[in-house]
């Protein structure tokens, strides 16, 4: 057994060795300078490892979010091609669809409007609060929102799709007097030399010169508005409502058949050629008002006219003379 090793000190006060012992002061402080070197140690110790050397679970957090940065682009790429392929389809919608059945366009505006009037609508919002993840999301919301705009507008062309056939028959599409040979357009649409007053004002329609008492038709399927003598210069007319924005007006008749409330149909005789109003002739002025401004009839003849006599009574109707009222 080792024996303690004991250290001596020569006392030149009693001139003997003695027994050194080492007061109890000097032993802590020592033992903190131990302890406090010790700490220090191996706090550099610890900084330089976490500083250089991953934990386990830096690791896996690392992956994660590299994970996480490439599954957004990725994300990020094909919500891209999401809003480009909704941008087609609205273009479709707008431009084509809603063209075939001549509907409006739907505005930008309306669209942003209803998005924001449909929040509810909104997705994942509270997924997280990182950059990434709240523009994506963003985006989604969005995307999902004119999905389902989009979604009604659809069904809008879809009901509009079962009304083809009345759409069809509600628009006019045949002149409203026997014109076989395409020689009675006495006055086209535009402004024309008024035979009263002798200046230029517009005419809203066209003037089919015929005898007294020559048919005068619907030009398509609708109900009686107004019939009878009127005193807005038209004399005895007709005014025929046929939905989906169209009306008709049948002006100067001799004699009036259809009345008021009465369903007709494309091609009925709803009158006769006369010269009541303010007229210089017999004839039938008739109009075509879309969504209540008038139009040129001379667009609504389709049903009747074959590409070559189409082209000859547009030249006759063009022509600049005076009008028949």
């Amino acid at each position: 057994m080792a024996m303690k090793k004991v250290k001596y000190f020569y006392n030149t006060h009693t001139l003997r060795f003695e027994k050194w012992e080492t007061p109890l002061r000097v032993q802590i402080l020592r033992v903190f300078g131990f302890v406090a070197a010790s700490i220090v140690t191996g706090i550099i110790i610890v900084l330089i490892v976490f500083r250089y050397v991953d934990s386990p679970k830096e690791k896996i957090l690392r992956q994660e979010n590299y994970d996480l940065k490439e599954n957004y682009s990725v994300l990020q790429e094909r919500t891209k091609q999401l809003e480009l392929k909704m941008a087609e389809l609205e273009n479709r919608d707008n431009t084509v669809y809603r063209s075939i059945f001549e509907a409006s366009p739907i505005p930008d505006s309306a669209r942003l409007k209803d998005i924001e009037s449909k929040k509810e609508v909104s997705l994942v919002q509270s997924i997280g609060q990182t950059e990434l993840v709240n523009g994506l999301t963003q985006q989604l919301n969005t995307l999902s929102l004119q999905v389902a705009y989009q979604e009604k507008s659809y069904v809008a062309i879809t009901n509009m799709l079962n009304n083809k056939e009345k759409l069809l028959l509600a628009i006019p599409s045949i002149q409203p007097v026997s014109n076989k040979r395409l020689d009675r357009i006495g006055s086209g649409f535009g402004y024309r030399i008024d035979p009263i007053y002798k200046d230029r004002r517009l005419h809203k329609g066209l003037d089919f010169t015929a005898p007294l008492g020559t048919p005068i038709y619907a030009t398509a399927d609708g109900t009686v508005r107004e019939a009878g003598f009127a005193t807005d210069g038209y004399g005895n007319k007709v005014v025929i409502n046929h939905g989906y924005g169209y009306e008709t007006l049948y002006g100067h008749m001799y004699k009036v058949k259809a009345k008021v409330g009465q369903t007709v149909k494309r091609g009925e005789v709803i009158g006769y050629i006369g010269s009541t109003g303010k007229s210089t002739g017999p004839h039938c002025h008739y109009e075509v008002h879309r969504n209540g401004v008038p139009v040129d009839p001379i667009y609504y003849f389709y049903n009747d006219l074959t590409p070559a006599q189409f082209d000859r009574i547009l030249k006759l109707a063009a022509t600049a003379n005076q009008s028949f009222d």
